[in-house]
């Protein structure tokens, strides 16, 4: 169904050519398809799910691009660009209540690839499309090398190409681009295949674009990898990986940095049996995520510093997106654990206006400050931002001493733990189990 009216969507697509932000230019074009889709003949396949999905995608990506122009100091383009996203916001809200009245479908499933399995695939067994091996024994050498390959085979591709990338350290800056979709990579284990960069904001990479590995194309899987930014916390914004694939997963992954770590940019998005590691804002962004079963290691910060776990980037409340992060476990790094109680460490703080995060079923280390979530600048956001916690365990899961901000909730019924399971929040039964990753669908 037709989510909101062909005007909409042309003022909408008009945007993409409005305001020109360096490389995050590129973010528009990732959202012209999609969103073309909704008035087209494909228009009956797209639930209510997908638009809201895809609209706020193309928020986040303007939100991204201001946030560039403000880190190149361009305040006055910044400013313009702002005005903009009211067409974006009267859609949002006008396929929000479309959504709210019909129920909710099933989303658009991502391409299974023939039966290819993410959580079995052996290269022992299994032929790769493409093998990297730094020790010449595959097809290419590095990563570059063989997403470049797969770019020339373009309509040739097989539906679900298997990149295998032996063990090594590739010190690389990978883009899996938006018409490369539908990809799988596996390494050889967590520390083993690693992909690693150091790229920052403070010599002079925007946020986005400081990303070791970047990734638009739909429908990406990895297993068995370490993607990391050694820039270390002195570097300040720092990304590991940046995603914005809808219906990623990721299984068995870790994720390395202090400062901004893992980008959850936009779109539908799944973590199983993943570690992330960081201290400031390591999680972050504004897609809707699930990380279920995963560690989260907090580090040593810079003497001045405090941790903050999260900094969900939700800026308008008709968007369908937040960090779940489901029975998992926060706990020092080793290097943190004989220092922890000279710093704080919070849950998360808000990013932006409607930032949205819930820890559901979690183990929390006693690092976890008492208070569980800090302000980002005075009383901003405290009153529109929503914050949960549901039967969490540990030395620091009491809530007791929480923050009393109208926006903070202590869920005491499963049913509104619900909500934020990867059957809800990410229509994860319709898309997930073709991956063979395992996980639990409810709370």
């Amino acid at each position: 169904m037709s989510c909101f009216s062909a005007t909409f969507l042309l003022h909408l697509l008009l945007l993409a050519n409005f305001v020109s932000c360096g490389r995050e230019l590129e973010l528009y074009e990732e959202a012209e398809p999609r969103l073309a889709r909704l008035v087209s003949s494909e228009r009956k396949r797209c639930s209510n799910d997908d638009a809201v999905t895809w609209l706020s995608a193309a928020l986040a990506s303007h939100s991204t691009c201001l946030d560039g122009l403000g880190e190149k100091g361009w305040l006055f383009e910044a400013r313009q660009a702002r005005n903009l996203t009211w067409v974006i916001r009267e859609a949002l809200a006008v396929s929000r209540a479309r959504r709210s009245r019909r129920g909710k479908r099933k989303a658009l499933t991502g391409n299974s690839g023939q039966g290819i399995n993410l959580a079995t695939w052996n290269a022992a067994t299994s032929a790769a499309d493409i093998v990297v091996a730094q020790d010449g024994s595959g097809h290419y050498r590095t990563i570059n090398e063989a997403v470049a390959a797969l770019g020339r085979l373009g309509g040739n591709r097989p539906q679900r190409a298997v990149v295998y990338v032996k063990s090594g350290v590739y010190k690389e800056k990978v883009e899996i681009g938006r018409d490369l979709k539908n990809v799988m990579f596996v390494g050889d284990g967590i520390d083993k295949t690693v992909v690693t960069g150091s790229q920052n904001v403070q010599d002079g990479a925007t946020t986005f674009n400081s990303a070791t590995f970047g990734v638009s194309g739909d429908g990406f899987w990895a297993r068995d990898m370490t993607f990391e930014n050694t820039a270390g916390p002195q570097k300040h914004q720092a990304v590991a990986i940046r995603v914005g694939s809808d219906l990623s997963v990721f299984y068995r992954c870790s994720f390395k940095g202090y400062q901004d770590t893992l980008l959850l940019h936009s779109l539908r998005q799944f973590y199983r049996d993943c570690q992330v590691h960081g201290t400031v804002d390591f999680i972050f962004g504004d897609a809707a995520a699930v990380l279920q079963n995963c560690d989260i290691i907090v580090r040593r910060p810079m003497a001045h510093q405090s941790n903050m776990i999260t900094a969900q980037g939700r800026d308008d409340p008709n968007e369908n997106t937040g960090i779940s992060i489901i029975n998992s476990r926060v706990l020092p790094a080793f290097d943190f654990r004989d220092v922890k109680g000279r710093f704080r460490s919070y849950l998360g703080r808000p990013w932006k206006k409607y930032s949205r995060t819930v820890v559901l079923q979690t183990d929390l280390d006693g690092l976890v400050d008492g208070k569980g979530w800090k302000e980002w600048s005075g009383d901003f956001a405290l009153s529109t931002l929503y914050y949960a916690e549901y039967m969490n365990t540990g030395t620091g899961a009491s809530t007791a001493d929480r923050v009393k901000w109208p926006g903070f909730h202590v869920l005491r019924d499963r049913q509104e733990a619900e909500q934020f399971s990867v059957r809800s929040f990410i229509g994860g039964e319709s898309w997930i189990p073709a991956t063979g990753v395992p996980f639990s669908s409810a709370v």
